[in-house]
């Protein structure tokens, strides 16, 4: 036993897992960041994963990474750069060490560094560490043959040995920073509750993991903690964006008493909401997989007429084949949530990266005036009031919501607290007064201008909706020219009403030189790039927007304060140019970046200190 090891405590740390995608590094990942938001450390996760549905093992292509930020206080983003990676094999060093501090430790298993390893991933010589100029610290574990001793007397196939593999190295990583495996037993244990061998598995590989670090001291002079200290008293658990998307839905429909329909057809990033969804029947969710993306929004369009609160989820190729529905719950004016959680396009394009290229599409991809209303989430915690906020304009305005996130928020996830359902405002949709029966027509509208809700079966309110223009007083099919423009500005009017929270100016907000303006996704990065640079005496301020139509009222206002203004986003400019076309003689800098990756705070700050 070597001398007893000191322990240094950290304000944050980033750690980066990687793999083949069979190696369960997500899983790993997922694991060390809900043991770290348990003991009340902020964590901001970034899941990295390859397009293949199984690439050949050991190779370039197949790599899976999962990158974890915690922190003892806020953490906004999943870091630039991890302080440890963990590289499973060859090609995992290969491809990873680049998103590695050259402080950083390095974890490695040497039984995936033989000949025919190095030759998958392409080294050149049998020393990848040298070759690649590696100086870091590096603990070199024979991660697999410890694993297959540890689980000689299990009964296991080797194959299934191999799968334990991620946990020996979670144990390690437990190790290094303090984490009580008393909680990641509980997690395996409820995983596998059905397969109790396999937990039992699972959890005495960790255990040697963890023993291996504690007993060898794997190479390192210190060990780390992280201590809360900024977290408000409550419950908390680590959530991702589509999961928190999923209880926002959930919690809305409850709080407006109506049932929850989603028609979704599979796709990637978003199907993860449609599962989330189908294990809810008992909280009144009906979830149906349709045959395709147009039956999934036309179904929703359905359940929205019979008085549902209804949802169809997508990405942005699903956006594309939806939009005819979706321009019929327009003209329809019914309550419809379009969730988009964002990819790299066009076409198939980037399955699993994330990007913020879809939002011309949303507010204008349609044909005809069809105005909508659209919202974008800015964090996976986010993702809760955002889907709960698109549910309540949706009901209550009587009209389609597109709800933007992106695959990077919708897979990442952070610390959230659980919230009390009864501090959420109302949602009070504007059903058809009984008082109004024998007078009523489909679309009368009340002071915001939205069309009165008669749910079927109620008596006297029997009435017909369609695709085809209507007449503002009697709700019969008209091609009257004056009555079709009329319509097309009601439409239009109800949609600007809506009321939405101002957009609030961070940092330096009475005096900044620089102002960053941003939406969606970006908020931790752009977050970040303004701390860093307020931090180094510049004065920067941050308007990040949530409500992209209608735009906040004060948007003209903080806008044209500042001297100079920068729009940073993950497409070509296209919100820059929407705040062009609504705010008269609005010429900002940009900064645009279409990687599939999210922004590197680094390239943030040199760009915006070079305005």
């Amino acid at each position: 036993m070597a001398d007893k090891i000191i322990v240094k405590e950290l304000d944050s740390v980033a750690v980066r897992f990687s793999g083949d995608s069979g190696d369960g590094m997500q899983l790993a990942g997922n694991m060390f960041s809900t043991v770290s938001a348990t003991v009340g450390n902020d964590i901001c996760t970034f899941p990295d994963y390859p397009a293949d549905i199984r690439a050949p093992q050991g190779s370039l292509t197949g790599v899976s990474g999962f990158q974890v930020h915690i922190g003892s206080n806020k953490v906004y983003t999943p870091g630039d750069k991890c302080d440890v990676l963990v590289a499973m094999n060859a090609a995992a060093l290969k491809t990873q060490y680049k998103y590695a501090k050259s402080t950083a430790c390095i974890i490695i298993d040497t039984d995936a560094f033989k000949k025919a390893d190095l030759e998958k991933a392409e080294f050149k010589t049998e020393d990848p560490i040298a070759e690649m100029g590696i100086k870091n610290d590096v603990i070199a574990c024979p991660i697999t043959t410890m694993v297959k001793d540890c689980l000689a007397d299990s009964g296991m196939e080797p194959k299934a040995m191999l799968k334990c593999r991620n946990m020996f190295a979670l144990g390690l990583v437990c190790w290094l920073f303090n984490r009580d495996l008393n909680i990641i037993a509980q997690m395996l244990q409820a995983k596998f509750a059905k397969k109790p061998g396999v937990a039992d598995a699972n959890i005495k590989v960790i255990q040697a993991g963890y023993d291996y670090g504690a007993n060898t001291h794997a190479s390192v002079a210190h060990t780390y903690k992280i201590e809360s200290k900024s977290k408000t008293p409550g419950r908390y658990m680590d959530i991702m964006g589509n999961k928190a998307t999923a209880y926002g839905l959930i919690a809305a429909a409850e709080k407006a008493g109506l049932k929850l329909y989603l028609g979704s057809y599979p796709i990637t990033p978003a199907t993860d909401v449609l599962h989330e969804l189908s294990k809810h029947k008992s909280l009144g969710v009906t979830t149906v997989q349709c045959e395709d993306e147009i039956a999934g929004c036309a179904s929703a369009v359905g359940a929205a007429f019979a008085g549902a609160l209804a949802v169809t989820s997508t990405s942005g190729p699903g956006i594309c084949l939806k939009s005819e529905a979706m321009n019929l719950a327009v003209i329809m004016e019914l309550p419809l949530v379009v969730l988009d959680v964002q990819r790299g396009g066009p076409a198939t394009g980037l399955p699993t990266k994330s990007e913020q290229t879809d939002l011309l599409q949303c507010l204008f991809g349609r044909n005809g005036e069809s105005p909508m209303p659209v919202i974008a989430a800015t964090s996976p915690t986010d993702c809760f009031d955002a889907a709960y906020n698109a549910c309540k304009i949706a009901l209550e305005h009587m009209t389609p919501v597109v709800l933007m996130t992106d695959a990077f928020i919708a897979n990442g996830s952070g610390a959230f607290k659980l919230p009390n359902l009864a501090e959420f405002p109302a949602i009070n949709p504007p059903y058809v007064p009984e008082e109004m029966k024998g007078t009523w027509t489909p679309y009368m509208r009340n002071a915001e201008g939205s069309r009165y809700w008669a749910v079927p079966g109620r008596e006297g309110f029997q009435h017909i909706l369609g695709g085809l223009e209507k007449d503002n007083k009697t709700g019969a099919i008209s091609t009257n020219p004056e009555n079709h423009d009329l319509m097309t500005r009601l439409r239009q009017e109800k949609i600007d009403k809506i009321q939405v929270p101002d957009v609030e100016v961070l940092g330096d907000k009475d005096d900044a030189e620089l102002l960053i303006v941003g939406f969606g996704g970006t908020y931790g990065h752009l977050h970040s790039a303004m701390d860093e640079m307020r931090a180094a005496g510049k004065k920067v301020a941050l308007a990040h927007f949530k409500y992209i139509n209608p735009l906040p009222k004060n948007t003209a206002e903080v806008l044209k304060k500042y001297p100079k203004v920068v729009v940073a986003e993950q497409n070509m400019g296209q919100f820059a140019g929407f705040l062009r076309m609504k705010i008269d003689g609005f010429n900002p800098y940009q900064f645009n970046e279409v990687k599939g990756q999210p922004f590197v705070v680094a390239e943030l700050v040199e760009a915006f200190n070079k305005l």
